[in-house]
This record gives structure tokens, C-alpha cells and sequence, in this order.
């Protein structure tokens, strides 16, 4: 293990953690309610191993070639471990594709960015590959600006692709997530975004999640109800990328 890499990260969790206890405490909310996401991409599986033993096992990837691969790394790893770590929980944060659904279902404990119809039963039958698997998480990624290029569906579109997941007993609907656009304010793109979550709760109480939040903003998404941040640079630092 690099102990330097490792107070770098230690001194780094702190300090996001520090943040995230800081805004609920000024939202009148429970840190316990936040689930942080380590967005592992770009960085080597040392590293995820080092974040399991300071008991982060929720995990993002956006890539699915670089996070199966460090899926499978990891596992490896694990085997081999003579301490006991945690199990790690995989997040797939980037844009699905069809062709992607199969290998992503073999690692992933969520999906954060089904954005379209024609994704659940590629994903769904994918989970129902898997040998004695159970739900897959998912989040519904929606676009706040309307521009679907950077992924996500537009928000007329939310009541179908909900409804879609919640026929296919392999999926599970949590909720919504959201990219704020470029250039725009956190502060009204999530406060959107809150809007859409209680609409989608209406229909679906138990979808109740919500996925908004990474280090620039994280602050904003949690007095906006996020439940899940997904956290990158702040945790991990800006490095030469190791998968690329």
C-alpha cells in the first residue's frame, strides 16, 4: 500500500465528509441519509481497495470497459485479501447503452442514468441473466434543460420510462438523478430537480432516492433532498489518468 496515497485519501474523506455533515446539518437532515459515491474513474483499483478499508464501498464508474474491468480486479483482489473488506457496491453513473446493458447487469449494484424506454428491457433481461441476482437498483437520469445529448430523458418523459421500470420485476426503481447543465445554477437546477423527484414520488412512493451532487456542488443537491453524491475530484484528487 502507498501510505502517501493513502493520507491523501484519508485526509480527503475527511474533509468531504465534513462537507456533507456541515449541509445537512444546515438542511435540518441526518449525514447518515447521504450515501457518498467515490467516482473511481480514471483511477487505479489500489485505490478502490484503499477507500474499502476506510469503509467507502459505494463506488461510481461512468465507463463500462474501465469498470468491469476494475470490477473484476477488485474481486480478484478481495480473494486474496487476509483482512476482511467490505463488499464493494458498483454505480454505473455514465450514459447506457443498449449494446453496454448485458456487461453493466454483471457488476453493477445501480444503473443512475436509464434515460430511455428502449433500455429497460435490455437491462431487465440482462438482470434476469444473472445467476440467483436480485433487483437492480435504478435511477432515472433526466435532463433539466432538455438537451438529451448529455444524456438524460426530458422531464414529459419521466411518468412513461417510470412506469416501464416498475412492470420488469428485475429492476427497481430508486428515483431520479440530474447533471445540472453547464454554466447554470446549482441552486435552481436542483431546486428543479426536487420538483420532478416529488412528482415521480407521487406515482411512486417508494422511489424516493435522489442522485444530484458532485464536488462543486454537493452542498446545493443536499439542501435540494439528494441522497446519493456522486464525489470525484474532491475525494481523489486531479491525477494522470491510469485507465484511459
Amino acid at each position: 500500500m502507498d501510505d502517501r496515497r493513502r493520507a491523501e485519501l484519508v485526509g480527503a474523506l475527511g474533509a468531504v465528509r465534513a462537507r456533507i455533515a456541515a449541509a445537512c446539518e444546515a438542511a435540518g437532515r441526518d449525514a447518515r441519509s447521504i450515501t457518498l459515491i467515490a467516482v473511481t474513474k480514471t483511477y487505479p483499483t489500489a485505490d478502490v481497495l484503499t477507500l474499502l478499508r476506510l469503509g467507502v464501498a459505494d463506488l461510481g464508474e461512468n465507463r463500462d470497459q474501465e469498470a468491469a474491468t476494475k470490477a473484476a480486479e477488485t474481486a480478484a483482489a478481495l480473494t486474496e485479501q487476509p483482512e476482511h473488506l467490505p463488499r464493494p457496491n458498483w454505480h454505473f453513473v455514465g450514459q447506457l447503452q443498449s449494446r453496454k446493458c448485458r456487461s453493466v447487469a454483471g457488476y453493477a449494484s445501480a444503473v443512475h442514468s436509464l434515460d430511455r424506454v428502449k433500455l429497460v428491457s435490455a437491462l431487465a433481461g440482462a438482470v434476469a441473466d444473472r445467476p440467483g441476482a436480485g433487483p437492480l437498483d435504478v435511477f432515472l437520469q433526466v435532463s433539466l434543460d432538455g438537451d438529451t445529448q448529455r444524456g438524460g430523458a426530458v422531464a414529459a418523459a419521466v411518468p412513461e420510462l417510470a412506469d416501464a421500470v416498475t412492470e420488469r420485476p428485475e429492476l427497481r426503481l430508486r428515483g431520479l438523478m440530474a447533471v445540472p447543465p453547464i454554466d447554470a445554477d446549482p441552486e435552481a437546477a436542483f431546486a428543479r430537480l426536487a420538483e420532478l423527484a416529488a412528482d415521480l414520488r407521487a406515482q411512486h412512493p417508494d422511489a424516493d432516492a435522489l442522485s444530484a451532487g458532485m464536488s462543486s456542488d454537493l452542498e446545493a443537491a443536499i439542501r435540494h433532498g439528494s441522497t446519493h453524491v456522486r464525489v470525484g475530484t474532491a475525494l481523489l484528487g486531479r491525477r494522470a489518468p491510469v485507465f484511459g
